[in-house]
């Protein structure tokens, strides 16, 4: 079991301690050495970074982390090897004393778009859902939101955050192994709630976009980005093995039909904030993520297609309110 005693601090700032009351042997479960075979692992490899003074986390820039950490020759190498141990890395980049993450994704230029179209998150209660190893978490806690809770069910992608945070000064940035329906019910909580990369994964779309909005105050702020159709009617395709190589892809709408999504799950103000395709600039194969990415999830001979024929990845980011 890994120690959340600063969460369940944060959460009591907050008046939540009710919350951490309900957290406690959720936490104890998903952390159990039964929870999942590579956990004493990962464990292991948490234990192999060195013991260094903690820092004042670089939140603003392309790679989250502490650039200036002076690690010697053999903290740096430690410090490398242990966070090799706990591929595959996913979002990033992040630099830990000079030993730089190299993701599978450049979140950076993901979180560039996100920005132009969000509300300031300044002293902002802030959800975000499949937050992964808690880059985007940490760039919110960058733009001044108040506390950021990231839930992941990916045990690994907490570990990551974990590994990342040893070398941070304490943040009021929490990533949990939670799903979204692990939540409280109609919390009516969060001032901005986050989605991104997590709703073609999910079998009932709008039943995910009814727990957002109940994880948000009246008034509070959604930002959903997800994979669609280029299609300008409203309509919604299952692929019915795999879409770019992805086996839980299971239902990609088009624009006009997510925005009905949204409206019949009960949000308003609905606007589209931007509509870009992913490139083999933004998510390739790396050293820190040495499998198949999306250069091999494109036909060779026209990338406009997937290789099972699907229009190529294009990602939407839409804005809503929960009404007031």
């Amino acid at each position: 079991m890994l120690e959340f005693e600063d969460l369940f601090s944060d959460l009591d700032k907050e008046g939540l301690a009710w919350w951490a009351s309900e957290l406690e042997p959720l936490l104890a479960e998903r952390f159990a050495e039964t929870a999942h075979g590579n956990l004493l692992e990962w464990r292991d490899a948490l234990g192999c970074l060195p013991s260094t003074r903690r820092l004042a986390a670089t939140l603003n820039s392309t790679a989250v982390g502490v650039p200036d950490l002076k690690l010697d020759h053999d903290e740096q190498k430690a410090t490398r090897d242990a966070l090799l141990r706990l591929l595959p890395w996913r979002k990033g980049p992040f630099d830990i004393g000079g030993v730089e993450i190299d993701a599978e994704w450049r979140s950076d230029l993901k979180w560039d778009r996100v920005c132009k179209a969000i509300s300031p998150l300044e002293d902002r209660l802030v959800l975000d859902v499949g937050s992964g190893n808690g880059y985007y978490a940490l760039r919110m806690r960058g733009q001044g939101a108040r506390m950021v809770i990231g839930i992941d069910p990916t045990l690994l992608y907490v570990v990551q955050y974990r590994a990342i945070a040893r070398f941070l000064e304490p943040q009021p940035v929490h990533v949990l192994p939670l799903r979204l329906h692990d939540l409280p019910p109609k919390m009516r909580l969060f001032d901005s709630v986050f989605s991104m990369g997590v709703l073609y994964h999910q079998r009932a779309p709008l039943t995910h976009l009814q727990q957002l909005r109940d994880a948000l105050r009246p008034g509070g702020e959604l930002v959903l980005e997800t994979l669609l159709l280029p299609n300008e009617e409203a309509c919604a395709r299952t692929p019915e093995n795999r879409y770019a190589r992805m086996r839980n892809v299971w239902l990609l709408p088009s624009v006009s039909e997510l925005t009905v999504w949204l409206a019949r799950s009960g949000f308003v103000d609905i606007t589209l904030a931007d509509v870009t395709p992913t490139t083999v600039d933004e998510q390739r194969s790396t050293r820190w993520m040495p499998f198949e990415s999306l250069l091999e999830a494109l036909d060779p001979d026209d990338a406009t297609k997937t290789v099972e024929g699907w229009p190529a990845p294009r990602r939407a980011i839409l804005v809503a309110r929960s009404p007031a």
